[in-house]
């Protein structure tokens, strides 16, 4: 038998920032369509207007592109299952609602919000402190349930207030097999009536999911481990609707875990990493969110570490492109278990794409930051020969200005401590006269640079050793950066004589 082509979908709500499991989650369903020649659609899950965030929306797709994953399918991208806004979607919903009371499947609940506080009240007891719209209750509220069917036509006709809610059948075991954690079983006597359309007319998602992904042809759906509990709701749905035949193979995501249990979105200013993909500006409070973009990951580094964070191709490599997850992903491989997020490995990742791409990959980056500290580049192929020689030495992007903004800026200070107390007359007689080397030079290189202040230090009677830390404070003002001679053959005779001079006046 022919199977059906594999579609898969990402339908997040408009409400704010982007959290990095729901890019991981973006990230295991792109590779699992690519892997068996999918497609991959975006699905804006806009219904609960009250928590509606403008520009929300927008922020998604730009985080997606500055990942590197493109929708095959979305509001943007167009396709022929579209609209691919839930909120455009509104008369569909109504229909499979209506259809369900018809069918005995859901029914009308008339209950104001004062009479369904007044009911969590009364039953409220230290065993059951939260009292739910269930099997027990259902027959003591206000709904198609309890009233005459000429008393709910009434109520229809003269425009009263509903929801309609599914009704869970009593005593029934309800099973799924899930691709991560296997056969699953709920028993529906556990579970509330859940509203299925709202006052507003707005499916909830449980009915809005069931729905889309039906009409949508979604043949597997990956969401995270907390829509778990919602399984036998959209079950009996696809059950009532469409035939379990129908229904997309689940797989329910591992939650990320931080230092103290779930990783959630308020964890970032917490701990102080970011949990975000993107900086995100709250348009209601006017709150900023730093990003992993913005904290100076690339966005290979960024997918890499995702893709492993609950998963792993049974081997010990690492590091993985995005074309090699591709290759190499298997839900089945997916870990049940939680996977905890440590942020100092996640640096660890990006410092290895740091050094495993070419600097012209991130340079406009760096050209970029540079610009916001004062400093212009000009000299493209000057400037990617620095980054190569420091790369190494960078984690962040933020990394490259420290370690390289001197090779275009004189260093204002010098960090002197270390050498101050073993610095004596011989040695500022050393760098005088190594200056006037210097300016004898013709051909201005590494190798020459290096000789000549050498062969000087033995004529002096001064270990070179004794000589370098002084020298590369000198031109860095700290004690950090490349081989010290690198540096002057790449700042140019005039500077490096420059450098030298100032910081002997304080040396």
């Amino acid at each position: 038998m022919l199977q059906p082509k594999v579609r898969v979908r990402f339908a997040p709500s408009p409400t704010g920032g982007l959290h990095l499991g729901g890019v991981r989650t973006v990230l295991y369903n792109y590779l699992f369509a690519r892997k068996h020649g999918g497609e991959f659609i975006v699905r804006i899950e806009d219904t609960d207007q009250t928590r509606f965030v403008e520009g929300a929306e927008q922020y998604i797709f730009d985080c997606l592109k500055w990942c590197g994953i493109e929708p095959d399918e979305s509001p943007i991208h167009g396709g022929e299952y579209g609209p691919y806004r839930q909120s455009e979607r509104k008369a569909s919903y109504l229909t499979y609602a209506k259809e369900l009371v018809e069918k005995g499947f859901a029914y009308y609940a008339f209950d104001t919000p004062e009479e369904l506080e007044q009911m969590r009240n009364n039953l409220k007891t230290e065993e059951n402190p939260s009292p739910q719209y269930d099997g027990t209750v259902r027959n003591k509220m206000k709904n198609s349930l309890t009233l005459l069917p000429e008393e709910v036509n009434k109520l229809l006709s003269e425009g009263a207030r509903f929801v309609i809610r599914i009704k869970m059948p009593e005593h029934e075991t309800i099973s799924f097999t899930d691709m991560i954690h296997g056969e699953v079983s709920f028993e529906s006597s556990l579970v509330d009536d859940k509203v299925l359309l709202k006052a507003d007319g707005m499916p909830t998602y449980h009915l809005a999911v069931v729905a889309d992904d039906y009409l949508m042809k979604i043949t597997h759906a990956f969401r995270g481990e907390e829509w778990l509990s919602s399984a036998p709701v959209h079950i009996l749905l696809w059950k009532y609707l469409f035939g379990l035949n129908k229904m997309p193979q689940w797989a329910h995501m591992p939650l990320i875990l931080g230092p103290s249990g779930k990783l959630s979105k308020r964890d970032g200013a917490k701990y102080g990493f970011p949990v975000f993909a993107m900086n995100w500006n709250d348009p209601k409070t006017n709150e900023l969110t730093e990003g992993f973009k913005e904290k100076g990951f690339l966005p290979e580094a960024f997918i890499n570490l995702l893709a492993v964070l609950g998963w792993n191709d049974g081997t010990e490599q690492e590091i993985f492109s995005l074309d090699e997850l591709v290759e190499k992903f298997s839900i089945e491989r997916v870990h049940k278990g939680g996977a905890k997020f440590d942020f100092e490995k996640a640096k660890w990742y990006n410092h290895e794409w740091i050094k495993k791409l070419d600097v012209a990959h991130y340079s406009l980056l760096v050209k970029e930051l540079f610009k916001s500290k004062g400093i212009l580049i000009t000299d493209e192929l000057n400037f990617n020969k620095v980054l190569e020689l420091v790369k190494d030495r960078c984690t962040l992007i933020s990394d490259f200005y420290t370690q390289a903004s001197y090779f275009f800026k004189t260093p204002e200070s010098w960090d002197i401590d270390a050498v101050k107390p073993k610095w004596n007359e011989a040695k500022t007689d050393f760098f005088n006269e190594y200056c006037n080397k210097l300016e004898a030079i013709e051909n201005w290189e590494l190798g020459i640079i290096e000789s000549t202040f050498k062969e000087l230090a033995v004529a002096k009677n001064i270990k070179p050793g004794e000589l370098q830390l002084p020298m590369r404070i000198m031109l860095v003002g700290a004690k950090f950066g490349p081989a010290v001679f690198e540096i002057a053959a790449m700042i140019g005779k005039t500077e490096t004589i420059t450098r030298i001079k100032n910081a002997l006046k304080v040396f």
